[in-house]
């Protein structure tokens, strides 16, 4: 039977561990494997005092088998110059005396086949190996100070005690009598010494392959791959049944591996603490399989092309930003070269937004102006292409040839909104760069990125990304107009609220105050968000109500005050709806808006967005004066038109008294849809069903017997596979109704309310907040009252809403 079998070299020991210098540290003794090969240093059971062979003159190691290949465990003890100039110097003669007398001699060359352990970096030999393999990192743990280098997820094997030279025998067949070490110059110690009759060579000579694993009783959880004379990459899930083109997969059963091994080496497969089975590799490379009872595992390539893909715009035939996923037919990815397969490993990735890439479930995408390079395996390859809600998702089945290197693709819009004067935005982005945001954003066909600066306790984000104006890029021949990315700010409190805060000039400073989640730990109250929005109304900024209600305290001072130009739904939840139409009803006019609150790589810019309409060339001001005026829909997919009397959101339809109006909805998506409603003050008076279908439309005439407001909104069959699993959904900004006279309306239940949440709200300033003393504070507004201070703009709300109450 093959074998690597130790040879017994304790006679021949003449030195310590102490030989080393300094602290020897954890250099393997006894019998250990190195990189899962078998080796005997010194004597077993170990001993740090006779372990090593210090040559000082020949000395002849008997060894009396067969041994097509000798690995060798040795170390150079100092190098023979400075700075490794000694590269190349040989170190000693080993020579291997063949039965009928032949002897073979290799040169032992400094850097080349030995070397100082540790070597210095970038200082490797050549032609031997460290003795630990290249490995991956744990999986779901490590210390702080590993947060970034986690991202890198496999580390290469660094020498424990020494290298590992392999030298093959030109004559397999005749017996190796002994060896004979040769010293030429510089100290260095013999280890140990293996010899191999098995059909492979020691290292891994060929690249890691995928391996397609599923666990034959259906369990789920994450995997676990051991092999013990090679490497492989963490088990990923693969995507089930729930896959859709371009926008995302559920997790599937089964999951996938790349290995780079031995032959000779086995594979074990494990789930938390169960075994699955053990296989030879060897076995799986000769069958293309591997069936352990448990689990099977499967070979999923037979060869890969490096290629160049053009994704073109089938109306221009040039190429279009977009993002791409590419996979094999058993659903393998294979990613552009520079983008990630799984962004993060698929764990949470908060703060470590991947700019380029984005994960929907589980399927990466890659990000690309209209071009990429990389793999793709031969054979059938399922291609993914999607830009935002205006263009129809590509799935497509293309065959790679041997020596095919170049792919072409075309992607077609659905809808070019755009040209019909709505211009698409992201109210609430994090953590991208401006440059990683202006990718994103092409690739999804949006127009407006709110890159957002805030602070999380001692994190400042984006703090170098500002600039106090917009970062434009041309949209050129295909899209027109440009794509803006203006760089604001999220200012926060965790009782009080969040208010979004567009086009300033200068920072509006503190960002975050009273402690944490959002401000430094130990902070105070020192600033309200209505003093927030008066210093960004100063600049001719927009002032947005964050992710509308909550945190749901003075957000209802904003909106009493006029200080909120906007209010913003991330999710379209039905509480959010509701909130919305109390304050809609209590008379208020609020344009909506759509965004994200992108702050990882598991949601893509704009899928909640806003679209704006503009009666002007679009930029970035003139398309926040059309969300202040409320021409604005938000979708999560589906594409919104309301008419009402030819009169679209943000208009006033006047009528003389009561009567009827002419209302027409329509609604248009590449996601399946629910519904389509037309909702007049929070209740809905039409209906219509799509039933899966694509497109839906209202055509009524509706009564109107006092001042009100109508809007649309539409609901999709699914849910998105973002983090937050949001609905596809629409909603539009209202259309207002004056019924003989101006507009006005007065819920005096929603009044009081509003009231309450103010009230609530002035409390928490006087009763529960941290503020700090005035006599040791020079506080940013320069008043000497800070708690009257405070108070001012919720007394204001007050006041406004009394005088609301009596109209």
């Amino acid at each position: 039977m093959s074998s690597y079998e130790p040879v017994d070299l304790s006679a021949a020991c003449n030195a310590g561990v102490e030989v080393l210098g300094g602290e020897p540290g954890d250099v393997p003794l006894g019998r250990v494997d190195l990189r899962g090969l078998p080796f005997l240093i010194g004597s077993e059971p170990p001993s740090a005092q006779r372990c090593f062979l210090l040559p000082s003159a020949p000395a002849s190691v008997g060894i009396g088998r067969l041994a097509p290949r000798v690995i060798v465990a040795h170390r150079l003890l100092e190098p023979g110059a400075p700075a490794g100039h000694a590269v190349g110097q040989t170190v000693a003669d080993y020579a291997f005396h063949l039965a009928g007398g032949e002897v073979v001699v290799a040169p032992i060359r400094e850097r080349f086949e030995i070397q100082v352990v540790p070597p210095g970096w970038g200082q490797l030999p050549f032609l031997a190996v460290t003795d630990t393999s290249d490995h991956s990192m744990p999986r779901l743990e490590g210390k702080w100070g590993n947060a970034g280098a986690r991202l890198v997820e496999h580390d290469m094997g660094w020498p424990r005690g020494y290298f590992l030279w392999c030298w093959e025998n030109p004559h397999p067949q005749r017996l190796l009598e002994r060896i004979e070490i040769i010293p030429r110059g510089g100290r260095f110690v013999v280890a140990g010494i293996t010899t191999s009759d098995v059909d492979e060579h020691p290292f891994v000579r060929r690249p890691a392959r995928p391996v397609r694993l599923l666990v034959k009783d259906g369990r789920s959880g994450v995997l676990d791959i051991e092999v013990d004379r090679g490497v492989a990459t963490y088990p990923q899930p693969l995507p089930g049944e729930d896959d859709r083109a371009g926008w995302g997969a559920a997790e599937g059963k089964a999951a996938y591996t790349s290995i780079a091994a031995l032959p000779s080496a086995t594979v074990a497969v494990r789930q938390a603490d169960d075994e699955l089975g053990r296989v030879r590799w060897g076995d799986v490379e000769r069958d293309g399989r591997a069936d352990t009872g448990q689990i099977t595992l499967e070979l999923v390539e037979e060869g890969r092309n490096w290629v160049h893909v053009s994704v073109l715009d089938d109306a221009t035939g040039r190429p279009v930003p977009c993002r791409v996923h590419f996979r094999s037919a058993e659903g393998i990815p294979y990613q552009p070269h520079g983008h990630h397969n799984h962004v993060t490993q698929n764990l949470d990735s908060w703060h470590y937004d991947v700019g380029g890439d984005v994960r929907l479930g589980q399927r990466s995408y890659a990000y690309i102006d209209g071009t990429c390079q990389g793999w793709l395996p031969r054979g059938d390859v399922v291609v993914d292409v999607a830009r935002g809600f205006e263009y129809e998702p590509l799935r497509q089945t293309v065959r790679i040839e041997r020596g095919q290197r170049e792919l072409t693709l075309r992607i077609g819009r659905v809808a070019d909104l755009a040209s019909e004067g709505w211009w698409s935005g992201d109210s609430h982005v994090h953590f991208l760069s401006t440059p990683g945001a202006q990718l994103e954003q092409r690739g999804e066909d949006l127009r407006v990125v709110n890159l957002l600066q805030t602070q999380w306790g001692a994190l400042f984000t984006n703090t170098e990304d500002f600039s106090g104006r917009p970062s434009v890029i041309d949209g050129g021949v295909i899209d027109g107009g440009g794509y803006v990315t203006y760089v604001g700010q999220e200012n926060r409190q965790h009782a009080l609220g969040h208010m979004v805060l567009w086009g300033l000039k200068e920072p509006v400073m503190p960002w975050c105050s009273d402690g944490p989640d959002e401000a430094e730990l130990g902070g105070a109250l020192d600033a309200t968000l209505s003093d927030w929005a008066d210093r960004t109304h100063a600049q001719g900024g927009t002032v947005v109500a964050a992710h509308f209600p909550n945190p749901n305290g003075e957000p209802a001072v904003l909106v009493a005050t006029s200080r909120a130009d906007a209010v913003e739904m991330l999710t379209q939840a039905d509480d959010a709806m509701l909130e919305y139409y109390r304050y809609l009803n209590c008379g208020y006019r609020l344009p909506l808006v759509g965004g994200t609150d992108k702050m990882s790589s598991a949601v893509p810019v704009g899928l909640y967005r806003t679209y704006a309409r503009l009666d002007e060339e679009f930029s970035y001001e003139a398309w926040c004066r059309a969300v202040r005026s409320g021409r604005t829909f938000l979708s999560g997919g589906p594409l919104l038109a309301l008419s009402v009397d030819g009169s679209e959101p943000g208009d006033t339809v006047r009528l003389s008294g009561p009567g009827t109006v002419s209302i027409q909805a329509t609604v248009r998506s590449i996601f399946p849809l629910r519904s389509l409603e037309v909702v007049r003050n929070g209740e809905v008076v039409a209906r219509a069903e799509a039933g899966g279908g694509r497109q839906a439309e209202i055509s009524e005439e509706l009564r109107i017997d006092g001042h009100s407001w109508i809007a649309c909104r539409a609901f999709g069959v699914d849910c998105h596979l973002d983090e937050w699993g949001r609905r596809v959904a629409a909603h539009t900004s209202p259309v207002y109704l004056a019924c003989g006279g101006d507009w006005t309306m007065t819920d005096p239940e929603g009044l009081r309310y509003i009231r309450t949440l103010v009230e609530g709200a002035r409390e928490y300033v006087r009763h529960t907040a941290v503020r700090r003393s005035d006599r040791l504070t020079t506080h940013h507004h320069g008043e000497a009252d800070h708690l009257a201070w405070l108070e001012r703009p919720f007394a204001e709300a007050l006041r406004a809403l009394d005088e609301r109450g009596q109209r």
